[in-house]
């Protein structure tokens, strides 16, 4: 009876390939459900912004670690030969390097934001024509919430934008809340030249500091005004310190206090754009007839 020793081999290759696939999926799924646990119970500690961006990007680098690891680990002990997977490893990465630029370009780009930290989970940027609050930073794209968009202004549109990490290298990026959430705002109401500047100045300022009162004791930044020359009249720009997720709501009550006591105000008109015709008595005269 003769032994098909290719056969056996096969069979053989087949069930070692088997095993280090279920130890690999073993090994993934309790890694896993370890760190998701301690991830969750770091996240009930954390106190600030910071610490819970902190927590959910070094669980997500350790992750993505732990994973290239163990594939790693893996095929060697598939294959038999450290040298001969360092060499397939080799050439693997540089058809990678040559075909996935634009990924890898992102890849550097999550790198750089992991170290450097331009910016937390949560806070509000600018990255181009993009602006919105930062809900995820992944391997390839940054995930963030959209404000503006198809309403205009500074309050979430609803929709989420990818935007791809390599970006970061060829975009201008602001960010509204990295010193602190308060950034200065203005309203600008217009008055007549003819309308009293001192009261009207005075009343813009009450309303202003009214409505920002909780923000001036931690931003220690009182409301002012800067008066401008307009072909309408006089501008006057009320700026204050307000928490940037809330510039649309604070600037819309200041707007309203404003309108409604300066139009009760005596020696006080709002101006808006305008044409006066003159006309003399003789003209009048006509017009009637």
């Amino acid at each position: 009876m003769e032994i098909d020793f290719e056969l056996i081999n096969s069979f053989v290759n087949i069930i070692t390939f088997l095993k280090t696939i279920i130890l690999v999926v073993i090994v993934y799924v309790v890694f896993i459900t370890c760190l998701n646990i301690v991830k969750k119970h770091l996240l009930k500690l954390v106190k600030t912004k910071k610490q819970k961006s902190n927590v959910e990007i070094f669980s997500r680098v350790l992750k993505y670690a732990v994973v290239m690891i163990v594939v790693g680990v893996a095929i060697a002990a598939y294959s038999g030969s450290w040298t001969s997977f360092a060499l397939t490893a080799g050439l693997f990465s540089a058809a990678l390097g040559w075909a996935l630029q634009k990924p890898i370009t992102g890849i550097a780009a999550w790198i750089m934001v992991i170290t450097t930290r331009p910016f937390e989970i949560g806070d509000r940027i600018t990255i181009g024509a993009v602006r919105g609050d930062v809900t995820d930073v992944k391997l390839t794209h940054i995930y963030i919430s959209e404000i503006g968009g198809i309403i205009g202004g500074e309050e979430t549109s609803g929709r989420i934008v990818m935007v791809p990490n390599s970006i970061l290298f060829e975009q201008n990026l602001i960010n509204y809340t990295s010193k602190d959430e308060y950034i200065l705002d203005q309203v600008v109401p217009m008055i007549t030249y003819e309308s009293d500047l001192k009261k009207a100045t005075k009343i813009c300022l009450e309303v202003a500091k009214e409505v920002t009162k909780e923000f001036i004791e931690k931003t220690k930044g009182e409301p002012y005004v800067r008066t401008y020359f307009s072909p309408n009249g006089l501008s006057i720009h009320v700026r204050y310190f307000a928490p940037a997720k809330r510039l649309q709501e604070i600037s819309g009550r200041i707007t309203e206090d404003i309108f409604n006591n300066l139009s009760k105000a005596k020696g006080i008109k709002l101006s808006y754009p305008h044409r006066e015709i003159t006309i003399n008595e003789k003209e009048r005269v006509k017009i009637r007839k």
